[in-house]
């Protein structure tokens, strides 16, 4: 059993890494957050002829056919810079619900769009880390015709005010189903969302008598299975982030000095970059070993997906606490950007399911 990246996936790492810190300083973080999507078009094209979003979607849907670990290099990645994209929206929680659900036709017809960055796509979550059913859902949908109609509404959609395509979980008779709607459609109405963290989009989306085609049969396995993909995803994001602020913090630490040496040669501001370098690498190994047993559809996905997620929450948003605290005053100023890092630590710690919930989920699986 062989933990370590490939050489190819180190490459990989390193070309994402060169790319994203000239496209995404976070003097072009703190442009787009201004915006409503919250992303460049132009940026989400280049990554598209890069390859990123094809990356782990089968050849015969248009894509390149490698794995999740490939997606994982790339989203710890843009972890790190922060990334304005609906890249975990669209590539990892729609891609996979999609693959898991959709018909031969569906898959044919949505899948290369997402692959060549032509369709941003969601899936609309209830709140929460589950369970996934027919109770939970916030929408409800009725046969008309020879289709469906969606009437409720979902009250913090990823990405859901840009997404030109949303997959919507729905009840049906105490059933849970899955169906497919397109942005613009009669009775489809979205509101953008003030929200912590402004370099993430949220948007509460209502259906009014929506036109929706259903995408397979019983969704709840499937929406179980990629909210697990999407927690290891967010979790991997998360040691990015905290790596980054891990690095500049200890940077300054070394740089900054007070009453004649380096603010990092006290013992308070040691021990605390001692302990976030701790919590960090214990991160890490968490993210990393819950995309491995994605990768290899290990069955241990569904104790290591809520651990990773768990754990990984809580070690960024504690990183970007104590990043403040060593930067001292101007820590404290919006204008600095341990901010964005922090804001992004507490949305990410509640998206998908707050560490609470999915600690929850791991003591119902060992009985507890």
């Amino acid at each position: 059993m062989d933990f370590a990246f490939s050489e190819e996936q180190e490459f990989l790492r390193d070309t994402a890494r060169q790319w994203l810190a000239d496209r995404s300083p976070s003097s072009v973080v703190r442009e787009l957050m201004e915006t409503d999507e919250g992303f460049d078009r132009s940026h989400w094209k280049e990554i598209a002829d890069l390859g990123w979003q094809a990356m782990a979607i089968p050849e015969e849907y248009g894509g390149a056919g490698f794995g999740f670990l490939e997606l994982a290099v790339i989203v710890e990645e843009m972890g790190r810079s922060l990334f304005g994209a609906p890249f975990l929206s669209s590539v990892v929680l729609a891609a996979n619900a999609l693959l898991l659900a959709g018909s031969e036709e569906q898959k044919h017809h949505y899948l290369p769009a997402i692959a060549a960055g032509e369709l941003v796509a969601t899936v609309a979550f209830p709140d929460g880390a589950g369970p996934f059913g027919a109770d939970s859902a916030t929408v409800t949908a009725t046969h008309a015709g020879d289709g469906w109609t969606l009437e409720g509404s979902v009250a913090h959609v990823l990405d859901g005010g840009s997404a030109e395509l949303l997959l919507v979980p729905a009840s049906i008779d105490g059933e849970l189903g899955l169906f497919a709607v397109a942005a613009g459609t009669d009775g489809l109405t979205t509101k953008a969302l003030d929200t912590i963290d402004p370099t993430r989009k949220l948007a509460e989306v209502t259906f009014a008598g929506a036109a929706a085609d259903r995408v397979g049969g019983d969704a709840a396995d499937v929406l179980r299975t990629v909210h697990r993909i999407g927690s290891v995803a967010l979790a991997l994001e998360q040691v990015g982030g905290a790596s980054h602020v891990l690095d500049v913090t200890v940077q300054y630490a070394k740089d900054r000095e007070q009453f004649g040496r380096p603010i990092g040669s006290f013992q308070a501001v040691k021990h605390m970059c001692a302990d976030m370098y701790v919590s960090v690498e214990s991160a890490r190994a968490a993210a990393y070993y819950a995309a491995w047993a994605i990768s290899e559809a290990n069955d241990e996905v569904g104790t290591v997906a809520p651990l990773a997620k768990a754990y990984c929450s809580e070690a960024f948003f504690q990183a970007a606490g104590d990043s403040i605290q060593v930067f001292g005053g101007i820590g404290f100023t919006w204008e600095h950007d341990a901010h964005l890092y922090f804001k992004r630590a507490k949305s990410g710690e509640i998206l998908l399911g707050s560490p609470s919930e999915h600690r929850a989920i791991l003591a119902g699986l060992v009985g507890l």
